[in-house]
């Protein structure tokens, strides 16, 4: 049975428990004071929600309704001076007048209609006095007709308390719903006035509301077996006090995307039972300088307030790169940011490990962060989370198909080995993707046919059923056939897993191919016959058609990164040498970037060209010596459109290689 929230705990019971244990009736939350007593009861924290601000809407409307009906005064008509106003005061129609200025408004005797009282009869007038006018004689022909004469306009008749609710009403509103607004920012959402910039926006989990453990994390036992430690001191700490010894203040998760360092943190946390503080990195900036070391300081007092409690920053990179700028000097600085992070080593300096809060972060772009943040004291150690091998990602298959029922023919074993290369979250999306498709084909269970769809779909790309011309669709059978037959017969080469010729994604067709295991290190041979397989492609249409097409464009720019890392960044030419030319992240372009000089780089691009001529020329030698296997492979394409391995290999008349030792032990 899941745990009640702690909404529902406060309605159905009459006292409210604090994860901490204090106990205060009525939902009261209990901080521990200094002494270690529980401080005043502080009411819940109210939020500003749209419910409230549509209540002082609707009293807005209600009040400039009642203004408009409230100031209806009886109808009455503009008339000229003369003939109007003076024939009727002569006739004797004119009971009352009253003046203020030059305007002049009376009541008549008996209704009158006029053109602009749109054909109503009315019993009110307002006329203007021209200044040319004798007042002594208009005074005079008014009180020989009896006309009563006030000194000032006659009262509307609304009573007081409507008169100053439709003067001031509207403006009283506007005034409170400010203040309320105020009250709400600084109380109520912390008192970091409105909009409360400077409260931190990490979310708090609590230790009951932590469904991860290190049970949901498979294929990174390392990175476990380092924080497992962790957990041991917030459990325990006298353990490690005791011999003197002192828990790390900070953890750098790093590795590629997807490897599970956000997963990690959440186990870590859900093990030991302690309060989480999740938040990215992004959040900590805004627009005002000063905001994010602001919310840095908040989060902090939060987390050692909740301690034991770890917190988790995510993205680290976002406000942790070196302050130094760019590569070279170039890319500045930037003030919110580097405050931010200011703040973050001044916290980190300034805690005392031992109240046991420990800040995890995790990053996929370590070489980019600030030394300062590196150095012992603050992010202590550093845990490598790498992509799983195939151990490791037959684990994580289990995980992920716990809640997945699984046809007879599934062999997770055989996916795991398929699939180098992936993370966790390639390989969930895999399952989710399988579960998917075997929703839509209406199966009771998931079957391997449906694992093996859904991987093509995710690294191949999705079937698109176009109508290609016969000429285009053969073209597209030869550059395939290409790829396909240099990757058979290149020694050394990843076996060739399946051919196809049905559109998928922005391709015409698609070559898979996959090593037998997992490979940790790439030695000259291995690169260039890489670069060889992805020319094969181009020079079957040079062969075949005379004439090359775009459909090479990604196989060049394989090719082409391919010879650039091996000439510049691994060492691999006898013309460069032994030296590092460009970054991982590229060439180093900018001007004085670098100490490597015109000359050097010139021979780079120089050696990058004559690898590729020189590959080119071997491909084309090699298909032109087995051009018999590239047309009875076309042929083959062309007639059955997908190829798998074993197809592949018979219609190109070639021995597939011999099998892996694992692939043996897992066929018998």
């Amino acid at each position: 049975m899941a745990a009640p929230t702690p909404d529902a705990s406060r309605r159905d019971q009459p006292e409210h428990r604090d994860p901490r244990g204090e106990r205060h009736p009525s939902g009261w939350r209990v901080r521990p004071g200094p002494d270690g007593r529980g401080a005043p009861p502080e009411p819940r924290q109210r939020i500003f929600g749209p419910g409230l601000l549509i209540f002082f809407l609707i009293l807005l409307l209600i009040n400039i309704v009642l203004a408009s009906a409230l100031q209806t005064t009886p109808a009455s008509v503009r008339i000229p001076y003369s003939p109007n106003f003076l024939e009727q005061v002569q006739s004797g129609n004119v009971s009352s007048i009253s003046s203020k200025g030059s305007s002049i408004q009376g009541e008549f005797r008996k209704e009158v209609r006029y053109p602009d009282s749109a054909a109503k009869p009315v019993t009110r007038f307002v006329t203007e006095l021209p200044e040319f006018v004798d007042n002594k004689t208009l005074l005079q022909l008014l009180q020989s007709k009896h006309v009563v004469i006030n000194a000032t306009a006659p009262s509307s008749g609304t009573p007081l308390f409507w008169t100053i609710l439709i003067s001031f009403g509207p403006a009283l509103l506007i005034v409170l719903f400010f203040v309320w607004m105020a009250r709400s920012a600084a109380g109520g959402l912390g008192g970091g006035g409105i909009g409360a910039f400077g409260r931190s926006r990490a979310q708090r989990v609590e230790p009951s509301e932590q469904h991860v453990t290190f049970a949901d994390v498979a294929g990174i036992d390392e990175a476990k077996e380092e924080l497992t430690e962790i957990v041991d001191f917030l459990k325990g700490p006298e353990k490690y006090r005791r011999l003197g010894g002192r828990i790390p203040r900070g953890v750098l998760l790093t590795g590629p995307p997807g490897t599970g360092k956000t997963l990690l943190a959440r186990a870590l946390a859900g093990e030991a039972q302690v309060p989480f503080f999740s938040i990215s990195a992004s959040e900590f900036v805004e627009l005002f300088v000063g905001v994010g070391a602001s919310r840095v300081r908040d989060l902090f007092a939060q987390a050692k307030e909740a301690a034991p409690a770890i917190i988790f920053i995510d993205e680290l990179d976002a406000i942790g790169r070196s302050r130094a700028g760019a590569i070279g000097g170039f890319g500045g600085g930037h003030d919110e940011r580097e405050q931010t992070l200011n703040q973050i080593l001044t916290e980190m300096d300034g805690f005392d490990p031992s109240v046991g809060v420990i800040v995890i972060s995790a990053t996929n772009r370590p070489e980019v962060l600030d030394p300062a943040l590196l150095r012992p004291g603050r992010f202590d150690r550093r845990v490598a989370v790498q992509p799983p091998d195939t151990v490791g990602r037959r684990k994580i298959l289990e995980v992920h198909t716990r809640a997945v029922p699984l046809a007879a023919d599934v062999d997770l074993d055989r996916l795991a080995a398929t699939t180098p290369g992936m993370v966790g979250a390639d390989l969930a999306n895999v399952v989710n993707e399988a579960a998917l498709t075997a929703a839509r084909r209406a199966h009771e269970a998931v079957t391997n046919r449906d694992l093996q769809d859904a991987l093509e779909k995710l690294v191949l790309g999705t079937e698109r059923r176009i109508l290609l011309s016969p000429r285009e669709r053969r073209r597209t059978a030869y550059h395939e056939a290409g790829h396909a037959v240099i990757g058979m017969l290149t020694p050394g080469a990843d076996p060739v897993r399946k051919v196809s010729i049905i559109p998928r994604g922005v391709a015409l067709g698609v070559t898979l191919s996959a090593p037998e295991a997992d490979r940790f290190s790439y030695d000259r041979p291995y690169l260039l016959g890489k670069i060889q397989v992805a020319l094969g492609g181009r020079v079957a249409e040079e062969l075949v058609f005379g004439e090359v097409t775009t459909g090479a464009q990604n196989d060049i720019k394989q090719a082409t990164e391919l010879a650039r890392n091996m000439v510049g960044l691994w060492g691999m030419s006898d013309v460069i040498g032994p030296v590092t030319v460009i970054t991982e992240n590229g060439p180093l372009a900018f001007p004085g970037s670098s100490d490597i000089s015109p000359v050097t780089r010139q021979l780079v691009d120089e050696e990058v060209r004559h690898l590729i001529e020189r590959a080119h020329e071997r491909v084309t030698q090699l298909m032109s010596a087995n051009r018999d296997r590239l047309d009875a492979l076309a042929e083959a394409l062309l007639e059955h459109e997908t190829l798998d391995q074993d197809e592949a290999y018979q219609a190109a008349g070639i021995q597939r290689p011999p099998e892996s030792p694992a692939e043996l032990e897992r066929s018998a």
